[in-house]
């Protein structure tokens, strides 16, 4: 092969990365996920979340795998109805080996429905069900954890719950 052609070769090859870079990219920018981390990372402190009045459960994991961490619910958001980028129902945390909590997502929910935060359905929830709500409709936004099943995905196969065994 003549160098003219390999360096036309390397030009294409070098486009086509770029080109599946900037794909990968576009589809791991989200505009909302973007909005929840700049209005929401003062969640980052665990105990700012409890200062504005959110309360732990246990951490949830899925039947098939993967986890969604441990929620801190606000029980006053949860009444309300109201969706708010600024108060999600619930923050999510990944319990850490070293016992520190890492936030990963936030959910937002609400009972009236069918329910969306800009331009995103929520999924929606019957009873009973294992939180012992009512029906509701719910969206996670892993604004802090990529989620390779996708950014508003229940379950996040990259979160585990086993850091909590034995505490």
């Amino acid at each position: 092969m003549s160098i003219h052609n390999r360096s036309r070769c390397f030009v294409a090859a070098s486009a086509l990365t770029v080109m599946a870079v900037g794909a990968v990219s576009a589809e791991t920018v989200n505009p909302l996920a973007e909005k929840v981390r700049a209005t929401d990372s003062r969640f980052e402190d665990v105990a700012v979340a409890k200062a504005e009045g959110y309360a732990p459960i246990p951490c949830a994991s899925g039947l098939t795998g993967g986890a969604m961490g441990i929620h801190y619910v606000n029980a006053s958001y949860l009444k309300d109805d109201a969706v708010d980028v600024a108060k999600p129902e619930a923050v999510m945390y990944e319990p850490m080996a070293d016992g520190t909590l890492k936030l990963i997502a936030v959910e937002y929910i609400t009972s009236k429905g069918p329910a969306s935060l800009e331009g995103h359905l929520f999924n929606f929830n019957t009873a009973p069900n294992r939180y012992g709500l009512g029906p509701f409709y719910e969206l996670h936004v892993w604004a802090w954890k990529l989620n390779p099943t996708g950014t508003f995905a229940d379950m996040n196969p990259n979160v585990s719950c086993d850091p909590m065994k034995g505490m």
